[in-house]
């Protein structure tokens, strides 16, 4: 799913232009991405739920060339599927 599939979904439902729809899909991913920052977690019942989890530093190896490297911390962000989601899919 991309940004401009969520946008033409809007646009044909809620009969807007292109340019309105790309800006409510744009507003509607920046509110999503505003709450995962603020509260760390975003739920769309009957959908699923957004987690931010932190990781910790770990030591990796570069595929290509066998040598060690080391990766920060940081955050990621989880998925958890609804269980209405799991069995309509």
């Amino acid at each position: 799913m991309s940004k401009a599939f969520i946008a033409q979904v809007i646009q044909e439902s809620a009969s807007l232009t292109g340019v309105a729809a790309n800006r409510t899909a744009s507003d509607v991913i920046a509110a999503i991405i505003g709450e995962l920052k603020k509260n760390g977690k975003f739920t769309l019942p009957s959908f699923g739920t957004f987690t931010v989890r932190e990781t910790k530093a770990r030591k990796a190896m570069n595929p290509r060339t066998g040598e060690s490297v080391k990766v920060t911390a940081g955050k990621t962000v989880r998925f958890k599927a609804s269980p209405s989601l799991k069995t309509s899919v």
